[in-house]
């Protein structure tokens, strides 16, 4: 049996969500690197279609008798998949309010494991729709929420050290902090995954 039968409208709607996600992830990637200008409304965008997405589940749920998945865990996998994106779209904005220039590869780095999240969300909802295994996406997204953790602190540590200028270290400490809060939410993803795994066994 499906988790997720093909004619149930929620499927889509996390297939939708996680395509924002991968959009918007790659836009943050850029962003940092070279010019945040060039993509943060665009961000914005994404992180307003992913709030419609969003009001659409829960009028779903509001609505619906019999759900593929518990309510609870779909209410749960959009509310945190919504996490992500707002998370994405936060970022984008304090880097770009801010006018951080150049951002350091530390940061930068963690936006590309926020990408590389997107892609295992991508692989992630495709196998829960065709009821085929995705451990493997959700062990890869906690390795990268580690990685992240890790990181982080290595940064803001070395932030501390050697950062001279304290507006430039205060504006960085919150960037870091939002990316790594975007991490810890990409995590809350996949542990929801693991327990609709665990409850269709």
């Amino acid at each position: 049996m499906k988790f997720l039968p093909r004619e149930e409208k929620f499927f889509e709607y996390f297939q939708k969500q996680v395509e924002l996600i991968a959009a918007a992830s790659k836009l943050l990637v850029y962003g940092a690197r070279h010019d945040i200008e060039e993509v943060s409304s665009k961000i914005q965008r994404l992180e307003s279609e992913g709030d419609s997405i969003i009001h659409e589940i829960f009028q779903k749920l509001n609505s619906t008798f019999i759900t593929p998945l518990d309510p609870e865990d779909i209410h749960s996998l959009a509310s945190h998949l919504d996490d992500v994106l707002d998370g994405i779209e936060e970022a984008a904005h304090k880097i770009k309010a801010y006018k951080v220039k150049p951002m350091p590869e530390g940061a930068i780095q963690i936006c590309e494991m926020i990408e590389s999240c997107g892609k295992q969300f991508e692989l992630a909802f495709a196998a829960l729709g065709k009821n085929a295994p995705m451990m493997d996406p959700c062990i890869e997204i906690n390795r990268l929420e580690g990685e992240a953790d890790k990181l982080s602190r290595q940064c803001l540590a070395d932030l501390f050290d050697t950062e001279k200028d304290p507006i430039r270290l205060i504006k960085l400490k919150e960037i870091y902090e939002i990316l790594e809060s975007t991490t810890d939410c990409c995590e809350d993803v996949a542990d929801v995954l693991q327990n609709v795994m665990v409850k269709n066994s």
